[in-house]
């Protein structure tokens, strides 16, 4: 007998209700609902619900319960009936903490006194437990007073406010500033050039700067997602085929959206999805099938994401990959605060600042509609105003822009012994002299030294012009500011800090020598 059918079954008087010892997800999970330790698996969502840790509750409200989250289980997403069953904890450890008596049945008392105790503020949890109480009683179930029930259709209840830490652009978890997302950039690849960041790890950060798709997206992304396109003129065009996530059915691959590449984020991609491929050669029939980001083998999974991480196991590689660079913030004077929403909320944030409108933006971030866009098109521009020197000495050591090292001169420099490795600043400075070192082996093709003050190759010489750089970018950001372009005024806002932080250093360094000498 299905849920649907039991709602017919259902009596004019609340039953306690006998569970099945076999269910079936909506998702596909198979599972007991008997047992007081449910394992579900929806594609790349995992779900265990542990019972045996609700507060003391009776018997037969809490095989009313289950009865109604079997219910959800077999028509709704599993992070829905996830949803439901912690809201609905928290309410009956609520009531067992007042009444200091197992929980046998909410009335309209426990509600009323419930939404007094959360405040204005969390009423959205009422709210969203609302739906859930009353299929509880439609079911027919016991548990729920028919006073809960009218209570609940009369009551107007706040929902949860988004876009909140959007709107403020909230330092902790709101979107990033060009100047922390171009930290996190720099950060990433140094550390995978030193071998302490894995490729996979490495490609999927990229992707979620570059895209700010959602954790679930990614998890479920195979390598025959990743498409090159290669043009009549030799060049080669990168895209890929991202799965949509926020869907009312649970397949998660159920439906596309293709997503174009940078070449150099392309090629990555490609070469990363080739070697998955190639590791996954004899273990599948079709090893295009593999996932992108790939897991252990997990049985019981769903038909063909048995590789597949989980959402939650992807947004945790973000999260150990990105708080691993230990990267500053210039606006809390601590580590940048990495949660994968963060990335999401500065392309909408950049779109926005950049002149787009809402329906640009819901299709960068795959909404299916624009009502939940207008915060970024609203939203305070992350972009500072105005930075003199005295700003820049005050950011710079909160920043940390700067990743080279002071040296005295060429003389210590990494390269001493090849002439090449010397940097000169004539457009700058009006003079050939030159200025720093750079020790990096290999072509560069980046702007000097303009550039260089934030490569972790750069060697910039204890008495080098580095105040006529600040002044020079200072003054070139003032212009393009008064222009009004301040995306393109914001470019080097990261590089300024940076010059701004070497200025520090070299005076320490004077300062300390001067003790020294006395």
């Amino acid at each position: 007998m299905t849920a649907n059918d039991r709602i017919d079954a259902a009596s004019s008087l609340p039953y306690t209700p006998s569970l099945p010892t076999v269910a079936m997800a909506r998702g596909g999970s198979v599972f007991n609902p008997q047992s007081d330790h449910w394992i579900l698996r929806e594609g790349t969502h995992s779900l265990e619900l542990h019972f045996d840790e609700l507060p003391e509750v009776e018997p037969g409200f809490k095989n009313s319960f289950k009865a109604t989250l079997l219910w959800y289980a077999e028509n709704h997403s599993t992070r829905h009936l996830a949803n439901m069953f912690y809201r609905c904890k928290a309410l009956f450890a609520f009531k067992r903490e007042v009444n200091h008596a197992p929980v046998i049945e909410i009335t309209d008392t426990d509600l009323l006194n419930y939404r007094s105790a959360i405040g204005e503020g969390s009423e959205w949890y009422l709210s969203a437990m609302s739906g859930f109480l009353r299929k509880w009683a439609a079911l027919g179930l016991f548990g729920i007073a028919e006073s809960a029930v009218v209570l609940l259709s009369q009551l107007r209840l706040k929902g949860n406010a988004k876009g909140t830490a959007t709107a403020t652009m909230d330092p902790v978890t709101g979107p990033l500033t060009t100047i922390e997302l171009e930290a996190l950039q720099t950060a990433l690849n140094a550390a995978y050039a030193r071998a302490e960041v894995e490729k996979a790890e490495y490609v999927l950060c990229w992707l979620l700067m570059m895209l700010g798709q959602r954790p679930t997206q990614y998890a479920a992304l195979k390598v025959c997602d990743v498409v090159v396109v290669h043009e009549k003129d030799g060049s080669k065009t990168y895209s890929l085929r991202m799965p949509r996530a926020k869907r009312r059915d649970s397949d998660a691959r159920g439906e596309f959206k293709g997503r174009l590449l940078t070449p150099e984020v392309g090629a990555l991609v490609a070469g990363y999805a080739s070697e998955v491929q190639t590791r996954f050669a004899g273990l599948l029939d079709d090893p295009r099938d593999a996932p992108l980001f790939p897991g252990k083998l997990v049985d019981g999974a769903i038909a063909g994401f048995e590789y597949h991480e989980t959402s939650q196991r992807i947004g945790n590689r973000i999260q150990s990959a990105m708080r691993s660079l230990e990267v500053m913030s210039e606006r809390t004077g601590d580590f940048i605060h990495i949660i994968a929403k963060r990335f999401r909320q500065t392309i909408g944030t950049r779109a926005a600042e950049e002149g787009h409108g809402e329906l640009v933006i819901a299709e960068l971030l795959d909404h299916t509609d624009t009502q939940n866009v207008g915060v970024y098109v609203s939203s305070t521009p992350a972009i500072i105003e105005r930075i003199d020197r005295a700003v820049a000495m005050q950011l710079a050591p909160l920043a940390q822009a700067f990743a080279g090292k002071l040296i005295e001169g060429a003389s210590e420099a990494s390269r001493s012994d090849d002439p090449g490795s010397v940097i000169r600043a004539p457009k700058i400075t009006g003079k050939f002299d030159a200025m720093s070192s750079c020790g990096k082996h290999g072509f560069c093709g980046f702007l000097k030294p303009v550039a260089c003050y934030t490569c972790i190759s750069f060697e910039p010489w204890l008495d080098g012009p580095h105040e006529e750089v600040l002044e020079y970018l200072i003054a070139d950001r003032e212009r393009l500011m008064a222009a009004g372009d301040s995306r393109i005024a914001s470019v080097n806002d990261r590089t300024i800090l940076a010059v701004a932080e070497v200025i520090q250093l070299c005076a320490a360094a004077h300062e300390e020598r001067s003790l020294v000498r006395d």
